[in-house]
């Protein structure tokens, strides 16, 4: 029997050595001005204001869909189809219109967390039987989903929080 390090030999490449390339562009740091700078934040800070919105399909099957953005009608636009990059979830039910809108988050991980609550309860609530009528079944969802706002309120600290609703829910 012949040992496996006699008929495989171990052989030893040479290791290179790596050579320095050097940067043919020297980083150069352009001095702004003051008034420049916190132009430019502050446009940042407009562009990431996080919200969390419901929207209502406006045609069958008649249905809400809750998420999180920093740019609402951006957002929208993508879920009626007018850009790309719209969820998957909202492509039956197009167009469709803004119910409600919910500002005033400090951060994206807030306004997450928000609508991760905002959805979980509202499948645990118990679902009332829906009518036959589109109109019915608009007012009966966006009840449903008041609702569960409602109890999420209770349940975390949305006193910053600005809920404004675009349609009626009585």
């Amino acid at each position: 029997m012949r040992l496996l390090t006699s008929t495989f030999r171990s052989v030893k490449h040479p290791i290179p050595i790596p050579i320095p390339i050097p940067n043919p562009k020297p980083n150069i740091v352009k001095p702004s001005l003051p008034s420049e700078s916190s132009a430019v934040a502050k446009s940042k800070s407009e562009l990431k204001a996080w919200c969390v919105y419901l929207i209502l399909s406006t045609n069958p099957p008649i249905k809400t869909y809750v998420g999180v953005t920093n740019n609402f009608s951006r957002r929208l636009k993508q879920h009626n189809g007018e850009l790309s990059g719209g969820a998957k979830a909202s492509r039956a039910g197009r167009p469709w219109v803004c119910a409600c809108i919910v500002r005033g988050f400090n951060d994206q991980s807030e306004a997450c967390e928000f609508e991760f609550k905002w959805k979980m309860v509202s499948r645990k609530l118990p679902r009332k039987k829906k009518n036959k009528e589109a109109d019915d079944c608009s007012l009966t969802l966006l009840q449903h989903r008041q609702t569960a706002l409602n109890k999420v309120k209770g349940m975390l600290d949305c006193s910053h929080l600005e809920i404004e609703w675009q349609m009626s829910t009585s």
